[in-house]
């Protein structure tokens, strides 16, 4: 399965770059990218467990910015 999220108040490369790497360590995810400039997370994942795997990516996005929100958006 695949989805993508916009990542609203994302505003910093660095946080961008921490959220990219700590969804990508999530078991089960096959890829993770976030692009600054969109400010958009792209999840690809085992289908079985891809309830879980957003519930941790949404986890690390708050963990890095408390103020950030994914909103899925495909």
């Amino acid at each position: 399965m695949k989805t993508t999220f916009q990542l609203e108040g994302l505003d910093c490369a660095n946080c961008a770059a921490k959220i990219e790497r700590g969804v990508q360590q999530i078991a089960g995810v096959r890829a993770a990218t976030v692009n600054f400039l969109t400010a958009k997370l792209m999840i690809e994942g085992a289908d079985e467990n891809f309830d879980e795997i957003v519930r941790s990516a949404n986890a690390i996005v708050k963990k890095v910015g408390p103020d950030m929100t994914a909103r899925r958006i495909s």
